[in-house]
């Protein structure tokens, strides 16, 4: 396929019309060079010469720029150029996994770290396509499916809603069991044999404290061609009152990191509901669409037609001597 930068062509083969570009402007100039030295070689002037004003060398000079920049443009149109855009994506799977582990108390992000997170979530589900399947997975110590790949978007919203706060911190588990609830996504019924992309959107403000590792669960998803978008909510000044006692519960974004990085996905930082509202929109914007291939003949076309107008204005000029 021939390229050009940030372009390519549906038939590339046509843009060697492009070859007669550099040819015409060799004979322009030729015509051009042969006409000033017969212009040296006459001598005196005739009656004429002082009633029409001498022409502006450069105003031919544009007028022939302009319709060889339409002829390129042209030829690139009829290569048919094309260009990546982003189109609305008709199925895929989320799982959306939220850490409920008692350090999701913290009051650094207002109301609560986890109430601020579910009313995020909420958002994020409730703007995703209608035909997306949606999971949800709540972890703690340890994990467990909510809701299994639905597209009762309305369901996934009461699960979590449902949410409560539970001990411990175990990022690998709920990991594993979102990749559980993906087995469970029910076929395309369009196209039963296809399986749509899966993605986990995995929401924690902690370092895992039981369990299986994180890296080894992301591990696992990037080899089920899963990648996870992991968001690190919260404050490294994030505490919570444990039987009147301050507890320091800072955010941990390492672990999080590195398991976006190993699964292929995405890591964000979120330490307010602010932010991770725009999280939530940035993750939903790249998981709802896909890149595809548009021509973009018309866009071209349009340049070329633009070019040949203004060089017959040129033109025209040129003929009409403008005093």
């Amino acid at each position: 396929m021939i390229m050009t930068p940030m372009l390519s062509f549906l038939a590339p083969s046509r843009l060697w019309l492009l070859l007669l570009i550099p040819a015409l402007v060799v004979l322009y100039l030729a015509i051009y060079r042969r006409k000033a030295q017969k212009k040296k070689r006459q001598v005196g002037q005739t009656m004429l010469d002082f009633v029409i004003p001498k022409e502006l060398p450069w105003k031919r000079h544009v007028a022939v720029g302009l319709s060889i920049l339409s002829l390129l443009t042209l030829t690139v149109a009829f290569a048919k150029p094309k260009d990546t855009v982003e189109v609305p994506r008709e199925r895929a799977t989320v799982v959306v996994t939220i850490d409920v582990s008692n350090s999701m108390m913290a009051q650094d992000v207002k109301p609560d770290r986890l109430t601020a997170a579910k009313r995020g979530a909420i958002q994020f589900v409730e703007n995703l396509p209608d035909k997306f399947n949606v999971a949800v997975v709540e972890f703690a110590g340890t994990a467990t499916t909510l809701v299994t790949p639905t597209t009762d978007h309305g369901a996934a919203i009461a699960a979590i809603n449902s949410m409560q706060l539970q001990p411990s911190t175990a990022i690998g588990e709920g990991i594993y069991t979102s990749l559980a609830a993906l087995a469970q996504a029910p076929p395309d019924p369009d196209n039963p044999k296809s399986k749509p992309p899966a993605r986990i959107v995995l929401l924690s403000d902690g370092k895992t404290q039981v369990g299986r590792p994180a890296s080894q669960a992301a591990k696992a998803a990037r080899d089920q061609n899963v990648p996870i978008y992991t968001i690190a909510y919260g404050t490294p000044d994030g505490y919570i009152d444990v039987n009147g006692t301050r507890q320091p519960v800072p955010v941990d974004r390492a672990e999080l990191a590195q398991v976006a990085r190993i699964s292929g996905g995405e890591a964000y930082r979120a330490e307010s509901a602010g932010e991770l509202r725009q999280v939530y929109k940035d993750i939903g914007s790249s998981v709802g669409k896909v890149k595809v291939d548009k021509e973009v003949t018309a866009r071209w076309a349009g340049f070329g037609l633009a070019f040949a107008i203004l060089a017959a204005v040129g033109m025209i000029s040129l003929g009409a001597r403008w005093p």
